[in-house]
Formats: C-alpha cells, structure tokens, sequence
C-alpha cells in the first residue's frame, strides 16, 4: 500500500486506528478450541468485525512463532484473510544483517515463497543501515524503524546522549538518509506523548505507528495534540484492549464496540485538523 492509498484510507473510513492481532490461544474464548484453527478462527471474526474501523492491522509475529508449525499455518491464513484496502503490518522487530536480513525480507515480503507477503514489518535499527537496507529493496514495502518505545526498558539505550542528542534522536535523523517518507515509518510509543513535538523535528512527514493507547494507558487526545500532520501521520495501534474485550461467543461484538469507540474518539481529531 503505497502512501497516498494509505492516506485515502483514513480520510475514507475516518479513522487511523490499527487492530493488533497478538494472539495468545490460552486468552481465546474456549468454545474456538473445537475448530481446526482456533487462532485463524479468533483472527477471522476480530476482522469480520472491524475491517471497517481501521485502516491496518498488525500479527504480532512471536505470538505465532512461538507455535511452530501450527503458529506459522496460522500466520499465513490471517495474512491471506487481511483486507487488501488495509495495510497489513508484520510486528517482527527483526534486527540482523545480510543474508540473515535478506531472508527475513523473504520470509514477510515474498508471497511466491512463504506465502506471506506483508505491506510492512517493523525493524530494529541498533546495527545499522546493514539491518535496514534489504527491507528497503522491496518496492511498495514499509519499513518501520523502533525509535521510541513505551517499556520501562527504554531508559537504558534510547535516551543515552551522544554529542548533545539522545540516541532515539540519532536514529530517525540516520534513518531518514536511507529512505524517505514514503517508504519509512517509525515506533514511538503512546505514553511518550510529549515528545511527539521533539520527534517532529527530525520526522516531519514520516508516519508514526504508535502503540500504547488502550491497555497500556496512552492518550489519544495527546498523541495526536503532539504528533499528527496535515496527512495525518499517524497509525495508532490498539491491541489487547480490542480483541480480548469479549470473553465469549460475543467476543467480536465486543470487539467492534471497543473499535468503534477508538474510531470516532480518532474521526473527531481528523475533524479537529481539519483533515476530513
């Protein structure tokens, strides 16, 4: 999904919301168990039930991995069952170099041989333009760069100072070298709102997926006071709040009423901006 599709797509259903797919079986409602596919059946219903609230969801890789062959079966059927009008983001925090990266490409980008052939992935970018670049080769892909995330864990790297800026602060203005807005986006997390406006400088147009708001207590209103731009810029990512908001057969009604909260809170900053 090239940029300005992405941007008709928010203007279009009035939303930037995206639908974070970490699915855990243990968390499913009980009665899914009985299917071939629990978790592919989980993720069927969430998308039934949301696909017109948002313009992106994004599979948490680990979650699928971590059930072998079983996990990866079900990776593949969810990224086939994602609508083509959303941007279909793979959460793999990949972060290696060479040959190593070529085939992580492969294994997200390349339909013809996994079967997966995702709109984005995320990316660690701690060893360089190394672990970045065979992303990049892929046109009409995303790559989208950790910058600033929401752990406790971020004190300890991302706002190191080295020659008068904090690292996370190195890193956009590196990355922004490799790639322009239309091919880069990067992390940042929903309770550093305020250093949205810090951000902004060295990513003015770049789009920001922003996880955090929901379950981990990040404010929309101040995520998109501090970081939206005239195209919006922004793809916020709600998880855990969305998709295990229902704990029965209800579980998708549930999940659409959450998601519909998050769209008209966000339909009402696009107006705000006069964006919509």
């Amino acid at each position: 999904m090239s940029r300005p599709q992405l941007i008709d797509q928010i203007k279009q259903k009035r939303t930037f919301l995206c639908v974070g797919l970490d699915t855990d079986i243990d968390k499913i409602p009980e009665f899914l168990k009985s299917y071939p596919d629990p978790v592919f059946e989980f993720n069927r219903r969430i998308i039934d039930a949301t696909h017109d609230l948002c313009i992106a969801y994004k599979p948490n890789a680990a979650f699928y991995e971590s059930r072998g062959v079983n996990g990866l079966q079900s990776l593949i059927a969810t990224y086939k069952y994602l609508p083509k009008n959303c941007l279909s983001i793979i959460d793999a925090k990949r972060g290696d170099i060479g040959n190593t990266s070529d085939n992580y490409a492969k294994a997200f980008f390349r339909e013809d041989i996994s079967e997966m052939g995702f709109d984005a992935i995320t990316v660690t970018p701690y060893m360089g333009n190394d672990s970045v670049t065979p992303y990049l080769k892929y046109d009409g892909k995303w790559v989208i760069l950790l910058a600033l995330t929401s752990s406790v864990g971020s004190k300890d790297f991302q706002y190191l100072e080295t020659e008068g800026e904090f690292l996370y602060e190195k890193v956009i203005q590196k990355a922004n070298t490799w790639a322009g807005a239309d091919r880069l986006m990067f992390v940042v997390g929903a309770t550093k709102s305020t250093e949205f406006t810090n951000i902004r400088k060295y990513a003015p147009d770049n789009f920001l997926l922003v996880p955090g708001v929901g379950a981990q207590g990040g404010s929309l209103q101040d995520v998109c006071k501090y970081g939206m731009t005239p195209d919006c810029g922004l793809i916020v990512n709600s998880s855990r709040s969305i998709i295990y908001a229902g704990h029965d057969e209800n579980f998708a009604d549930a999940a659409r009423a959450e998601a519909l909260k998050l769209q008209q809170q966000m339909q009402a900053e696009l107006e705000k901006a006069e964006i919509i």
